[in-house]
């Protein structure tokens, strides 16, 4: 006769099928049961198959099985663990990165912080989705959503934690593309035009928006350009980011293009530059760009704008998206090009929409036709 286990508070019966694996009479579901360091683990295996409720209960063995059980392990916090987590990535991601995943762990420990990570559970992530993630914009939850799996993810790789409660109860939120403005040629050059009229003193910036729109250069990496980066015989400059580097911490050598050595060898004749001397000797022109565009009545536009704008006139000249894709320094062969930029510019699409002019009264079409016709009728006689 089955072995019957009654387990309280809820004074459910349980029906001993197997070691480790028990029935609930109520409902049929499969429950594993384990004692670890002295403490009960129980689990539902989500499952009225016996076969299947077996598999699940052999996978969960093994995570019980990884679990640390040295002394004071199990007092370690939630706040301890995310901190080592966060040390760990200093190795691999850029300081700013850090600082960014950093103000993300602000907002999760008050909610997590004091617990010890065995004992968080899904009505922790909920209280945090309840109290603060409903009040979050899309990206910031969407930011601390993935620091919150991360280091529970963390947590159980080192054997603290047994599964990650968070990925059943903190859904996922859409987060919509924001509307990308690209200036015209025409803005491009109302923008230049305004910011070098504006004062002396604006002159680098007027260069630095320049070669991000000559270049599709990141801020970054547009700023810490060096006069020894260019290669004025080969007709190439290599991007390297500076001291942080490229975003992806990936060197690139990348073509002159007609315009960005027209303006950079404007900037050589005015002066005698050293080789590790910066072509740009400022670090942004957020100021002249914002000032220029109030004054000339144009969309806001940002540093980031350029780049799009680089992408965009790319595109209508006919370079394929990997070519653009290399340029750009992105690693997916021209995905994110064509995602993000294949469609922006509508009075590109609709003058190649112009060229669309077949129709199947097409008198060329027809009189070829006719001709043809007339030869095969001729080969028949």
């Amino acid at each position: 006769m089955p072995e019957l286990t009654t387990l309280s508070p809820a004074k459910s019966v349980f029906h001993k099928v197997g070691q480790n694996l028990y029935r609930l009479e109520s409902s049929g579901t499969y429950y594993a049961l384990f004692k670890r360091a002295g403490k009960q683990i129980r689990r539902s295996l989500k499952t009225n198959d016996p076969a299947l409720a077996r598999r699940r209960l052999g996978d969960l063995r093994n995570k019980v099985g990884r679990l640390n059980t040295t002394k004071g392990a199990g007092k370690i916090t939630f706040a301890i663990v995310a901190n080592r987590w966060l040390d760990g990535c200093r190795v691999h991601l850029k300081e700013r990165t850090v600082a960014s995943l950093a103000s993300s762990l602000n907002g999760l420990l008050p909610y997590f912080g004091p617990i010890p990570i065995r004992n968080v559970s899904r009505q922790h992530c909920e209280g945090w989705l309840a109290g603060r993630g409903k009040n979050l914009t899309p990206p910031t939850y969407k930011h601390e959503r993935r620091l919150l799996l991360a280091v529970l993810d963390y947590a159980m790789r080192d054997g603290l934690l047994l599964d990650n409660p968070a990925r059943d109860a903190v859904p996922v939120r859409k987060v919509s593309r924001p509307e990308i403005v690209i200036p015209t040629r025409k803005q491009f050059n109302l923008l230049v035009n305004t910011i070098r009229q504006a004062d002396v003193r604006a002159k680098s910036a007027g260069d630095l928006v320049e070669l991000l729109g000559y270049s599709g250069m990141r801020l970054a990496e547009a700023t810490n350009l060096t006069w020894g980066d260019l290669d004025w015989d080969r007709n190439t400059f290599t991007v390297t980011g500076g001291e942080r580097g490229t975003k992806n911490h990936e060197v690139r050598v990348v073509p002159l293009f007609p315009a960005m050595r027209g303006l950079l060898e404007r900037i050589r004749d005015k002066i005698d530059p050293a080789a590790t001397a910066r072509i740009i000797p400022i670090d942004n022109a957020k100021r002249a760009i914002i000032t220029a565009c109030k004054k000339a009545k144009l969309h806001s536009f940002m540093h980031h704008s350029l780049r799009h704008y680089f992408c965009s006139n790319a595109i209508e000249a006919g370079i394929d998206f990997k070519a653009i894709a290399g340029w750009l320094g992105h690693k997916d062969g021209g995905y994110l090009v064509a995602k993000t930029y294949g469609h922006l510019r509508d009075a590109h699409s609709f003058e190649m929409a112009k060229r669309m002019t077949f129709t199947a009264h097409d008198p060329v079409a027809i009189n070829l036709s006719a001709a043809k016709s007339g030869r095969r009728n001729r080969k028949t006689r």
